[in-house]
C-alpha cells in the first residue's frame, strides 16, 4: 500500500463523483493480527495476517449501493466507483437514506484522551507462545484437570479512516491483546469443561497468564458431578459472566431499526418503567482504554454519553440516520458499520447501576434457586420478549451453593424479568458492557 487510508478514502470519493455519484462516503481499514495456540506444551498453531479493506457507498438521488475490495490499486478504485454507481441506479428508492447534513458532523475530538492504541511494540511470537504455555501449565496444575483443551494468545492492531463527500474526514487506531485458556475435568460422559480469558487495549492491563489458566482449571473442576436441577419456579441469579446477555436483549429491543420495523417487545414503551427504580443504563463511548469507545460513529456524527434507561425509565431509542428519519427523530450518533456494509444502529459502552450487595449476599438471599454461569442457545421472541435458554451452573439451597447443575432450561418474559432484577456489585469496570450479577425472582426452570 503506497497511500494512507485517508488518501485512499478521498481517492475513492473523487472516483465516485467522476462516475456520477451525487454523494459518497468511504471507509478504509488496515490492520495486522498475530495469534498463537498451544496444546500439551507444544505449539499447535501460529497465524499472522495483514490486510487492507476498502468500502465505498454511493448515492444517486435516493438510491444507494455499497461495494468493497481489498485491492487498493488506482484502477480498482475506478472500477469500484463505476460498479457502485451502476448498482445504485438500479436500486429501489429509499427516502430515508443519505449523508448527514454538514451541521450534524463531528467537528473536533481528542483521540488521545480515549487511549485506543497501545504505543508499546508488538509482542514477538515467542512472547505470545510463552504466555499461552504459562496459562496452560497453570490450568494443568489444578487437581482434577484431566487435560487442557488449549490456550491461546493474540495481538492485533487496526487503523480506520472515514470520509464523506460533504466534508467529514477522520480516523484513529486501535490495538488489542488477548489471552485465553480452556480446561477439561473428568473423563467420558462425566467430562466437564470451562474457560477463562482476558482482552485489553493495553498489554500492561492484561491479567497474568497464571491467573487465567488457574481460573479456567478451577472452574472446570467445580463443574464435575453435575446433576439436573428440579423443575419448578425459582429465583435465578445470572452470574456476572453471563448477566450482560440480559442487557443485550434490552439493547436489541431498544434498537431503532427494530422499532422502525415494528418488531420489538419495547414497541410503544418510551417513557415507561423497564428496570426497577434506581437502576440506570448509561452509554458512554468516551471511556479510556475500552473497546467500545470511539470519537465519532460510522456516519461521521459525534458520539455522546446518554442514559438509555434513567432511574428505570426508558428514555429513547438507539438510532443511526436512516432509522431516525424513519421515526421522525434525530440520530443518537450510534451508526456502526463494516467496510462492506451500510450503517446500522448499535450500542457502544454501557454501564448498569451496581447494587450494594455482593454476589454472595444475593446467593444467601435467594434461598433455593439456580446460579447460572453458562448459557446455551436461545429462543427469544423479538415481538413479545418471551425468553427461553439452556443453562448450567450451580444449585443453591438454604443460601449456599450445593452442587453443579446442567441440562436445564430457564424461561420467562424479558419485560417481566427486567422489571424485577436485583443487581450485585461485582461488575468488571474494564469491559465494554459493565453489568454485575443479576438476580431475577420467579423464573420457570425445567430440569429433572
Amino acid at each position: 500500500m503506497t497511500q494512507s487510508p485517508q488518501a485512499l478514502c478521498h481517492a475513492l470519493i473523487d472516483a465516485a463523483k467522476r462516475a456520477g455519484a451525487d454523494a459518497v462516503d468511504t471507509m478504509v481499514a488496515t490492520g495486522s493480527s498475530l495469534s498463537i495456540e498451544v496444546r500439551e506444551g507444544k505449539l499447535e498453531q501460529a497465524e499472522r495476517s495483514e490486510g487492507i479493506d476498502l468500502g465505498l457507498r454511493v448515492f444517486v438521488g435516493q438510491r444507494q449501493a455499497q461495494v468493497s475490495s481489498s485491492d487498493s490499486r488506482a484502477e480498482t478504485l475506478t472500477t469500484m466507483a463505476e460498479r457502485a454507481v451502476a448498482m445504485a441506479r438500479e436500486a429501489p428508492e429509499d427516502p430515508h437514506v443519505g449523508l448527514a447534513s454538514a451541521d450534524q458532523l463531528a467537528q473536533d475530538w481528542d483521540i488521545d484522551a480515549l487511549e485506543l492504541y497501545d504505543p508499546s511494540p508488538e509482542p514477538a511470537p515467542q512472547t505470545l507462545q510463552e504466555d499461552a504455555l504459562q496459562a496452560e501449565a497453570a490450568c494443568a496444575a489444578i487437581p482434577g484437570i484431566s487435560q487442557v483443551q488449549g490456550a491461546a494468545a493474540g495481538y492485533g492492531q487496526q487503523s480506520f479512516h472515514l470520509a464523506t463527500s460533504n466534508g467529514f474526514s477522520g480516523g484513529y487506531q486501535r490495538s488489542g491483546r488477548s489471552l485465553s485458556c480452556t480446561g477439561i475435568a473428568g473423563t467420558g460422559a462425566g467430562m466437564e469443561r470451562d474457560h477463562d480469558g482476558d482482552s485489553r487495549t493495553f498489554q500492561a492491563d492484561l491479567r497474568s497468564a497464571a491467573d487465567i489458566g488457574r481460573t479456567a482449571g478451577e472452574r472446570a473442576v467445580a463443574r464435575l458431578d453435575a446433576r439436573r436441577p428440579k423443575t419448578g419456579s425459582y429465583p435465578v441469579l445470572f452470574d456476572e459472566r453471563v448477566s450482560s446477555s440480559l442487557i443485550g436483549h434490552l439493547l436489541a429491543a431498544a434498537n431503532g431499526a427494530a422499532i422502525a420495523r415494528g418488531s420489538s417487545w419495547l414497541q410503544g414503551a418510551l417513557g415507561e418503567q423497564i428496570l426497577p427504580k434506581g437502576l440506570s443504563l448509561i452509554e458512554d463511548p468516551h471511556r479510556p482504554r475500552i473497546s467500545g469507545s470511539r470519537p465519532f460513529d460510522g456516519e461521521g456524527l459525534p458520539t455522546q454519553r446518554r442514559a438509555i434507561i434513567d432511574q428505570g425509565l426508558l428514555t429513547g431509542w438507539t438510532l443511526d440516520l436512516a432509522s431516525a428519519r424513519k421515526l421522525g427523530l434525530q440520530s443518537t450518533g450510534n451508526a456502526a458499520r463494516g467496510v462492506g456494509s451500510v450503517p446500522a444502529p448499535a450500542n457502544w459502552n454501557v454501564t448498569l447501576t451496581q447494587g450494594e450487595q455482593s454476589r454472595d449476599d444475593l446467593i444467601a438471599a435467594m434461598g433455593t434457586g439456580l446460579l447460572v454461569t453458562s448459557l446455551i442457545g436461545s429462543t427469544i421472541n423479538p415481538n413479545t420478549g418471551d425468553y427461553s435458554r439452556g443453562a448450567s451452573g450451580y444449585w443453591v439451597e438454604n443460601g449456599l451453593i450445593a452442587y453443579p447443575v446442567n441440562e436445564c432450561t430457564i424461561a420467562g418474559n424479558l419485560r417481566d424479568m427486567l422489571a424485577r432484577i436485583l443487581s450485585a456489585n461485582d461488575a468488571r469496570p474494564h469491559l465494554s458492557r459493565v453489568v454485575p450479577s443479576l438476580l431475577v425472582e420467579g423464573m420457570t426452570l425445567a430440569g429433572s
